[in-house]
């Protein structure tokens, strides 16, 4: 064994400090469900049997044993023992996609997340009011949705709203009216990716000819 080994054994107090590191990081079937096990430990629910029964319809498919080994490190260890936070790209899935698209897992760790975080829990709110306007085309809400982003203390959205209340009526006509620039734009990326094949190759002939036959 190296001497750094050697000198991570002599200073562990309790066998318990050993396991770090690559043994901490290894993946669970268990980890999905380790955020609502921590909740109900918060509350005073320590009953293993029970808890292992309460995840199972969740869609837990680990044994008990798994469950009961967790708790007891829990009750043991002199630190507390807690479930490894969410990614940021994974709660940021969470938020942007349809609230019923999540499976009850991602529903329960979104809703938690929330819940210790008022930042998060208010940009939920937002991003889900003004997805349904782009979804239902109601466009008459975004004057309310810009006075209550307002009210919040995220500076970042503060920026999105200042550059949506400059061009307001043009971005409620585009939440309203059936008819977009899609089609034009679609036009434009498709004549870019054109020139870019074309790169010091050809000149605008070319380029015409290609996007004409295209057509």
């Amino acid at each position: 064994m190296t001497c750094r080994t050697v000198q991570r054994f002599a200073d562990a107090a309790t066998p318990e400090e050993l396991f770090t590191g690559q043994w901490q990081n290894w993946a669970s079937v268990l980890d999905e469900y380790k955020t609502y096990l921590d909740g109900r430990w918060s509350e005073g629910f320590t009953n293993a049997w029970k808890l292992w029964e309460e995840i199972v319809p969740l869609g837990y498919k680990g044994s008990y044993q798994r469950v009961r080994a967790y708790l007891r490190q829990k009750r043991i260890s002199p630190r507390s023992v807690m479930a490894r936070p969410s990614s940021p790209r994974a709660v940021a899935g969470w938020i942007l996609r349809r609230p019923e698209t999540l499976t009850e897992s991602e529903q329960l760790h979104l809703k938690t997340v929330r819940a210790h975080c008022p930042e998060l829990d208010a940009l939920v709110r937002h991003v889900r009011s003004i997805a349904t306007m782009l979804t239902e085309r109601r466009g008459e809400r975004l004057p309310d949705w810009l006075d209550a982003v307002r009210q919040d203390d995220l500076p970042s959205l503060h920026t999105l709203a200042a550059g949506i209340d400059r061009d307001r009526d043009a971005v409620i006509a585009g939440l309203t009216l059936p008819w977009n620039s899609g089609v034009v734009e679609g036009h434009v990326n498709r004549i870019k990716m054109l020139k870019r094949q074309m790169f010091r190759r050809a000149g605008f002939d070319l380029l015409r000819t290609r996007v004409l036959l295209a057509s």
